[in-house]
């Protein structure tokens, strides 16, 4: 099932990360595809809010990964891969452990991870419309 979730501006993204939660359905995985600055980090952000995250949250650009604690959810991974240059380097962080674990993942640049993504990962693609709106499909 195709979801398609539009965001205005920055005032409608806690609107769209409700409705994105309610479309998650049992889906742990997600890889968040878009160009940069498409706003990838600043919508899983909102998602974390809306799942009640207590930690700071931010961009795990050079940590690779972050994990957080959600009120709702326990632990959510949020994964940046950007800087991954070999697929050994996910193998050397344990990717498994995070995406088998039963917790929520947040993947942005998945196309890192390439094969390594578990099946039933949830693609979701953020594009930049020219008036600077954007729009979630998942």
């Amino acid at each position: 099932m195709m979801v398609e979730i539009s965001i205005k501006d920055e005032g409608q993204l806690g609107i769209a990360a409700k409705e994105f939660i309610e479309n998650m359905e049992k889906s742990l995985v997600f890889a968040f595809y878009g160009e940069m600055g498409a706003g990838k980090t600043t919508f899983i952000k909102a998602i974390c809010k809306e799942l009640k995250v207590v930690d700071n949250i931010s961009s795990p650009t050079f940590a690779l990964v972050y994990e957080y604690f959600s009120e709702l959810r326990g632990s959510v991974y949020h994964f940046d891969l950007y800087r991954v240059k070999s697929q050994a380097e996910l193998y050397d962080l344990g990717y498994e452990d995070y995406f088998y674990s039963g917790s929520l993942c947040f993947i942005e640049w998945p196309e890192m991870a390439g094969k390594l993504l578990p099946e039933g990962t949830r693609k979701v693609y953020i594009t930049v419309n020219p008036d600077g709106s954007r729009n979630v499909s998942m």
